[in-house]
């Protein structure tokens, strides 16, 4: 249970509280990237109440509590890996995504330099500690105070790193809940074997 809140924590965190979540604040959002977020706090949701059923079955030492605990872990464990495939092969369309809602904000900008659309440019650049898209371009753009410039100036490149660095973070976190829904499993089948053999000797 305590695994499945600190998924949920994780996935909220990266969605709502890191980088990315500015590129959810217009019309468009990366739709890979955070349907991906959204896998793994939903599989998150499910440790939590499947925990509940490992704790009863332990509990009440009943076999067909057990097994259904077992049967949860087993879903969970798939649903993980078909994310971390997705993830893999999504990753590239994720960038290019969040590149493209980078660059409309960009060009709707360089044609009305005013108004919500500096807001939300300033807003993009400030979350990714950038500045417009390389080649000197930066200049008259709303950048945020103290950033290095050129090296920091292509925001494309940075929306890159950034998503390279989150996927990074979701895969470590997928292969700890993976060891933790196996051993569940495992621990799962080998009390249920303990109470049956222990039912069958009484």
């Amino acid at each position: 249970q305590l695994a499945g809140l600190a998924v949920i924590a994780f996935g909220l965190w990266l969605r709502f509280g890191g980088a990315m979540a500015e590129f959810a604040t217009d019309k468009k959002s990366p739709e890979y990237f955070f349907m991906g977020l959204y896998v793994l706090v939903g599989a998150g949701a499910i440790m939590s109440a499947v925990g509940f059923f490992g704790c009863c079955g332990a509990a009440r030492e009943s076999q067909c509590l057990l097994g259904a605990f077992f049967a949860c872990l087993l879903v969970i464990f798939a649903a993980e890996v078909t994310a971390g495939v997705f993830a893999f092969i999504g990753k590239k369309v994720a960038i290019q995504e969040a590149q493209k809602i980078y660059e409309d904000v960009y060009d709707d900008y360089m044609k009305n330099p005013v108004g919500k659309v500096n807001s939300t440019i300033y807003r993009f650049h400030v979350a990714l500690q950038c500045c417009g898209k390389g080649s000197g371009e930066q200049v008259g753009l709303p950048c945020p105070e103290n950033i290095q410039l050129p090296k920091a100036s292509n925001c494309m490149v940075e929306i890159q790193n950034v998503i390279d660095a989150n996927l990074h973070l979701v895969g470590i976190v997928g292969i700890a809940i993976a060891g933790i829904t196996i051993f569940g499993m495992i621990f799962s089948m080998v009390l249920c074997c303990v109470i049956r053999n222990t039912r069958d000797m009484i």
